[in-house]
């Protein structure tokens, strides 16, 4: 069991300086001059050069990547070539509002996924069974962004029960803090529920056929008492992967979630940043969002080991 933890915190720190290299190296490839961009097009080259040694863009490219990388672990990606502001605290408060997003996201499309899954497996040779997984194969093929784009247009321009956009601190104003995160964490989470319902219909089919439940319901167990005692571990450990993914796949999906509900999040300040061309920015969102991923895939690893006792077994 220790062991196994090791391993795959050894592959998590492995990934980690890999997805370092790969996201440094990509922004190095990039065409245009970052001092340029900062001054204009009209800049003397002097002060271009002077800007450039300010930055230590004249450095050796892996001293550049080793400074780089301190920051990040001192937690300071150091500050913008054009505004000159601290990078590290517009993460900060722009990944709050990204993980309220995200996680509220989550915990509805578990809400909805689960009963509905369970539902079209337990009930998959009658019409309702049926007709929910044509719904939800429908609800795959609509990208997160029309979701909310058709929720906009029915609830806060028709019916006008919801603000269309925007953001407040949960703090300040608790009321219109839930208004406003509503319509985006629905837009993202119907979907992520119609992918995570079909993937929990799949497994709890697979956990109906084996022997061990024809065993428990020739004991005289009906059949959802013997899926909900001795299935759905079983059926849990696929669903934890596919969690993962989804979870990984929310954290993206919020990119352009935001910028159609104008929130100020993570992906917004990735997208403006983008335009700006504050590539240092640029780099430690997507460093952000990289490493926010892999964590997500060494927790799934984890919970491998505490819902399966085969693979602790395995583990000794």
């Amino acid at each position: 069991m220790i062991l196994r933890l090791l391993q795959r915190l050894l592959v998590l720190v492995l990934s980690l300086a890999v997805a370092s290299v790969v996201v440094f190296g990509f922004m190095r490839v990039l065409p245009g001059d970052p001092a340029r961009v900062a001054l204009g097009v009209n800049a003397s080259a002097a002060a271009v050069e002077q800007l450039r040694t300010q930055f230590g863009l004249d450095r050796p490219v892996l001293v550049q990547y080793l400074d780089w990388v301190g920051g990040l672990l001192r937690l300071d990606p150091g500050i913008e070539f054009v505004s000159k502001a601290a990078i590290g605290p517009q993460i900060a408060d722009r990944l709050q509002v990204t993980v309220w997003l995200v996680v509220v996201s989550m915990v509805l499309a578990l809400a909805i996924a689960l009963p509905v899954g369970l539902w079209m497996a337990v009930r998959h040779r009658h019409w309702d069974g049926v007709a929910l997984s044509a719904l939800s194969q429908v609800g795959v093929a609509i990208p997160a962004f029309l979701a909310g784009i058709v929720l906009i247009s029915v609830f806060a321009v028709r019916l006008r029960w919801v603000p269309a956009g925007g953001w407040v601190v949960p703090a300040q104003d608790p009321v219109g803090f839930v208004q406003r995160l509503a319509l985006p964490a629905l837009s993202l989470a119907l979907v992520q529920a119609a992918v995570l319902a079909r993937y929990i219909r799949s497994a709890v089919l697979d956990v109906l056929r084996e022997d061990f439940l024809r065993t428990a319901r020739a004991k005289g167990l009906r059949p959802v008492q013997a899926l909900v005692r001795h299935g759905l571990r079983n059926a849990a450990v696929p669903v934890v992967t596919v969690l993962g993914l989804q979870l990984a796949t929310l954290l993206i999906g919020a990119v352009v979630i935001e910028r159609v509900f104008v929130i100020p999040g993570l992906g917004s300040l990735l997208l403006d940043s983008v335009a700006k061309r504050e590539l240092l920015t640029v780099q430690a969102v997507v460093m952000v969002l990289v490493v926010a991923v892999l964590v997500i895939n060494f927790v799934v690893d984890l919970l491998y080991l505490l819902i399966d006792p085969r693979l602790r077994a395995g583990a000794r």
